[in-house]
């Protein structure tokens, strides 16, 4: 029998897992091949609602789906990988497991970088989300990072009722969006006042403590809660450090997303070259799930002997939300605004769920805690 070792729960393993049953129906019902996930979590995180979650009008147990249940046909395993012997082709787990493989596939995801910011909440790690469900009424919030992440999750929590202050070291929200959308991106900070975010830009967070913010300037924000949106850094696996890595940390991949024989890499682990343009893909759930599926496909051909394929997926766009009904979008270079965006967005989102039981109850929710919020919030009498 033949071993396939999926690294991770998320995205990438999720799909390349979907693929590679897909293609080798017939081996795994013989036990020719088995499928093991090694993952810290034991569900896979669908991060695309998560604005939705912590704006209080999607339950988050809809977009936690238990691991067994996303990849039936896998043995899951839930530890946290050690080490990884390239060599003898074996990962190490937990507290001396060992396991050999014929294909490796790490898709480890990347954290946020918290470096002297050690009491900022993330959203990235087992558990994260959850954590920063239970404490967004505990008091004054501030989201540290102005990318078009950091704002949709500012929003958010403004949304529920929180009072918001959103940090970004730069002089303009949302650059990368402003490059290519410009109309867009001023939409993003009309939606922002129209919440009633306060925008600090031009200062870095240099310090959290219980208190609060301590920002470059010297000034302090008095919040009870922190939320770092600061960027990704690659999640570092022991074994794989003699492979090359860019300036983030990320596996450099071939265009059939090889890092070493009968090893494979997608997702924030990974540097992907876009097939077209040779510059890096972005780092964001689509492109986690494009490049996962072709890992898949290209593990069922090496099972098969056979030649693994280039990547060549070319992009879509992206998309935030700003509450239900309001949303912005790029889809394929045309930018797209309030209900059409939201609509559009949610009906995505709700197409790569990994429980259709999860996803055909999302709209519904969507609604119903729209509904209740503005009964909250409407006066009676």
């Amino acid at each position: 029998m033949r071993r396939v070792v999926l690294l991770g729960g998320g995205y990438v393993s999720l799909h390349a897992y979907g693929a590679m049953a897909r293609r080798l129906r017939g081996e795994l019902r013989r036990g020719e091949v088995e499928i093991v996930v090694i993952s810290a979590d034991a569900v896979h995180n669908f991060h695309g609602f998560t604005g939705e979650v912590l704006a209080g009008v999607l339950p988050i147990g809809l977009t936690r789906t238990p691991l067994t249940e996303a990849m039936p046909k896998a043995r899951i395993i839930h530890e946290r990988v050690t080490r990884v012997s390239l060599d003898d082709r074996q990962v190490h787990y937990g507290a001396g497991g060992v396991l050999s493989y014929d294909a490796l596939v790490v898709g480890t995801g990347a954290r946020e970088p918290v470096d002297g910011l050690g009491g900022a909440l993330t959203l990235r790690g087992p558990g994260d989300i959850a954590r920063v469900v239970e404490r967004a009424d505990d008091g004054p919030v501030v989201v540290i990072g102005g990318g078009l992440a950091g704002v949709e999750l500012a929003a958010a929590l403004a949304d529920r009722g929180s009072a918001v202050t959103l940090v970004h070291a730069g002089d303009l929200l949302v650059p990368a969006l402003r490059a290519e959308q410009p109309r867009l991106a001023a939409r993003c900070e009309r939606e922002l006042e129209r919440l009633g975010v306060e925008v600090r830009t031009g200062v870095r967070a240099v310090d959290v403590d219980a208190s609060g913010v301590t920002l470059s300037d010297g000034s302090t924000l008095d919040s009870r809660v922190v939320l770092a949106t600061t960027g990704q850094r690659a999640v570092a696996l022991p074994g794989l450090e003699d492979l090359p890595h860019d300036a983030q940390g990320r596996l450099v991949t071939t265009p059939d997303l090889l890092v070493a024989p009968d090893v494979w890499a997608a997702g924030d682990a990974a540097r992907v070259l876009h097939p077209h343009s040779g510059q890096p893909v972005t780092a964001n759930a689509l492109w986690a799930i494009k490049a996962g599926d072709q890992v898949g496909r290209n593990v069922a051909h090496a099972l098969r002997g056979r030649a693994s394929r280039p990547f060549r997926y070319l992009g879509l766009g992206q998309a935030a939300s700003f509450g239900v009904g309001h949303g912005v979008a790029d889809l394929y270079g045309l930018p797209i605004t309030g209900w059409a965006a939201w609509v559009m967005r949610v009906g995505f989102f709700v197409r790569f769920m990994p429980s259709r039981s999860r996803a055909a109850r999302v709209p519904g929710a969507l609604l119903r805690g729209r509904a209740t919020r503005a009964a909250v919030a409407t006066p009676v009498g």
